[in-house]
């Protein structure tokens, strides 16, 4: 069964079966698996044979290649051989969702730590010591290391300059506005597992274990860049451990180790070390940004600029969409957006968890702080004031939208009617308390997704996708929509994915995964349903499907005994003109309170909740999981996260989980998440939307105007490390800004 998104859907099966599985909080079916060890991941595949390879990084941030002396690696115990092959291996990892090779060729160095060779061994140790032992001689040229300094030459994203009215002459008339710039660092998405793949031939087909999110689009990068029929490309990836966009297209590793195979007539597995995920994998790209506000006296918006300069190597087209809420989140009727994308020597700049929102609204979110107070109003009321009832330059509908009952309901249950607005009024010891807030908003995407179903003659189901699960709950959820619609336990769904011998699916990225697959397994057991009612003689609509049995009336059948012969259907879904017709996002609302202390600057954040709006909640437990996780992610970009790169040099200096600070344990209080009811009706036939990156979204400005109202100091720089507080925090004694 395909279906089409090009009108709402008029009712969901969901909410007839009576049930109650879809929404429940269950279990991770494959939460034992992963905690007792059974789940293996990419880099636990042992095949006979098997040799381990270790990719040579460059050394250098830009130049060539002049020579690559492998001979005394070759000859040290346990290497078998080094691979050389500079037309071949990756400059850098794909795009998601592309679907043709990235750039190849490795001679040429664009960035510090390109990977440029590789040694193979019997053992990791002794490819390690091998890769140590390269001696590799570089012609430099210098590199373009220095953001700031080539800020200038940002040159504007096609398609990304938008304009509506007058901006300046709204700014310039406007009794209240705010025109500011936002910086945020590069990020690294730090995935638990780092790039893996292991690669075995058989003739000519390749069978490649990698840990990545998209495997369809993954399956053609591989194949071009290899010079293959796709056909002949088999990706497995079960397990994943982590990605946030960081494995959404292929890396070095995965064309190294298929070569290192071919040449080898051996498995090769290929697993890069924690320094090079930071340096060859992707990063989240540094911004700066120019949001311009301006409003009435009413605290109506009458302008709305977000300008932004990202960085990317040449030849990319990708550049970080900060602007991507801002341009649907809040009215105004003069407008202006552009995307400036300035050429550096570094790391490919791509997609990672909510490309966008997580940095764009860290600018946005605070800027609305910052009006809120020129106006005099909470800023809480000035949002709600500035909800547009149309796409402001679209003119289309919303197809769903709470935010104002997230505002609300966020609001009453945080209690944020204590706050104090002025800054610096209330402190407990040496520490100064603050409270504030942020809107969350994320556009719901729909994707092309397939999915084959079977039901057993032991009366089970078989759920089939190459979807991959990355730790969100694909597994469980899949399982949930099919147990609901054929009568099951979820213990009598079978799910596999992560494989491309499977059904095609967009895989996991985009927060597209759950309600894209999801709508194909909806779509096919639809179907299985139909199929059930022509064997009974019964309408779709007089079918009960519980317990394992199918009924009409007084007729009464086991599942098994209808699937004698077992029954099998494709369900396939397609965005449609839905997508066109109304703006589709998920909302939300972070609140937050947090501490700064008086003499050292040191801030905790004590309490943050959140209360969003996404359609149907397909499984409260694991959705409330994805927020915290977005939640966390927001503290991390609020107050510690920063990729630093050697201006003079190329390289990242902080590129392992020592120096590069994410949050841990001492820095995350207990986080509350609550969920508004809701159904998208033009989303899809689950009535969901994505939700893997709302939670990210505008959680770090809850926090950076938390600290404002706690001591007064507006830091538009991120991440908020105490050296941009401590000369500025108010005197702990209540005699203002303290002497230095």
């Amino acid at each position: 069964m395909t279906h089409k998104m090009d009108a709402p859907v008029a009712d969901s099966l969901l909410d007839k079966t009576g049930r109650n599985i879809i929404s429940s909080p269950i279990d991770r079916i494959e939460g034992p698996l992963k905690v007792t060890g059974t789940a293996r991941y990419t880099a636990e595949f042992k095949f006979d044979g098997m040799l381990h390879g270790v990719l040579v990084s460059a050394s250098i941030g830009k130049g060539t290649v002049t020579a690559i002396d492998t001979a005394t690696a070759e000859q040290l115990p346990g290497v078998v051989k080094v691979i050389v092959d500079f037309e071949t291996f990756l400059r850098n990892p794909a795009q998601g969702l592309a679907t043709e090779a990235p750039a190849q060729g490795v001679r040429e160095i664009s960035h510090f730590g390109q990977p440029i060779a590789l040694v193979v061994a019997e053992s990791f140790e002794a490819a390690r010591h091998g890769a140590l032992a390269i001696d590799v001689q570089y012609a430099t040229v210098p590199g373009r290391f220095d953001f700031a300094a080539r800020r200038d030459t940002g040159e504007l994203k096609e398609g990304t300059d938008q304009s509506q009215g007058n901006i300046e002459a709204a700014m310039e008339a406007a009794p209240a506005r705010i025109d500011g710039i936002w910086t945020t660092p590069s990020q690294n998405a730090s995935a638990m597992e780092p790039h893996a793949s292991t690669a075995f031939w058989e003739g000519d087909n390749l069978t490649l274990y990698g840990s990545y999110q998209m495997l369809a689009s993954d399956r053609e990068q591989l194949a071009d860049a290899l010079g293959l029929d796709p056909e002949k490309v088999r990706i497995i990836a079960h397990y994943i451990g982590g990605g946030f966009g960081s494995k959404l297209g292929i890396s070095a590793e995965s064309v190294a180790a298929a070569l290192a195979a071919r040449q080898l007539g051996r498995p090769v597995r290929v697993v890069m070390t924690r320094q090079q995920v930071y340096d060859a994998t992707v990063r989240r790209s540094n911004t700066e940004q120019r949001v311009r506000l301006a409003a009435d006296r009413n605290g109506k918006l009458t302008a709305v600029g977000h300008e932004t300069w990202t960085a990317n190597l040449d030849g990319e087209n990708f550049s970080e969409p900060a602007s991507a809420s801002t341009q649907f989140l809040y009215g105004g009727e003069a407008r202006r957006f552009g995307n400036y994308i300035v050429r550096m020597d570094q790391v490919l700049s791509a997609s990672m968890r909510a490309p966008g929102e997580a940095a764009g609204m860290l600018a946005l979110e605070c800027a609305m702080d910052e009006l809120a107070e020129k106006l005099g109003l909470d800023p809480v009321d000035l949002r709600k004031r500035n909800i547009p009832d149309r796409h402001p330059a679209k003119d289309i509908p919303y197809s769903s939208r709470s935010l104002a009952e997230c505002l609300d309901i966020g609001a009453a249950e945080f209690g944020w009617s204590a706050r104090n607005p002025q800054p610096a009024s209330r402190r407990e010891g040496e520490w100064w308390i603050g409270m504030g807030m942020a809107a969350a908003a994320r556009s719901n995407i729909l994707r092309k997704s397939s999915a084959r179903v079977t039901l057993t003659p032991e009366g089970r189901a078989v759920v089939e996708t190459d979807m991959t699960d990355i730790g969100t709950g694909s597994y469980t959820i899949l399982a949930q929509i099919a147990a609901e619609l054929l009568g099951l336990d979820v213990d009598k769904v079978d799910v596999h994915l992560g494989d491309t011998a499977l059904p095609p699916a967009p895989g996991s990225g985009g927060s597209v995964g759950a309600a894209s697959s999801g709508s194909a397994v909806y779509l096919a057991c639809e179907k299985l349903r139909q199929t059930i009612a022509g064997e009974l003689g019964c309408t779709p609509e007089s079918l009960v499907l519980s317990d394992g049995m199918a009924r009409s009336g007084n007729v009464s059948h086991p599942l098994g005994e209808l699937a004698a012969t077992p029954l099998e259907a494709m369900g396939i879904i397609e965005p449609g003109e839905t997508g066109k017709a109304f703006v589709q996002a998920a909302f939300g609302a972070h609140f937050t309170e947090v501490a700064v202390n008086g003499y050292t600057g040191e801030t905790r954040v004590r309490r943050m909740e959140s209360t969003f709006a996404a359609g149907r909640i397909l499984n409260e437990k694991t959705a409330t999981s994805q927020c915290i996780g977005g939640m966390v992610f927001g503290i991390g970009a609020a107050l510690t996260e920063e990729l630093m790169y050697d201006k003079r040099f190329g390289q990242i200096a902080n590129r392992d989980l020592a120096e590069y600070h994410v949050p841990v344990n001492a820095d995350v209080p207990q986080l509350k998440v609550r969920f508004l009811e809701e159904r998208d009706y033009a989303a899809n036939p689950l009535l969901a939307k994505g939700i893997g990156e709302l939670g990210i979204s505008g959680a770090g400005a809850a926090i950076a105007n938390a600290i404002y109202n706690a001591v007064g100091i507006r830091v538009r720089d991120y991440p908020i490390t105490l050296d941009k507080l401590i000369d500025k925090l108010p005197d702990p004694q209540g005699e203002g800004t303290r002497p230095r």
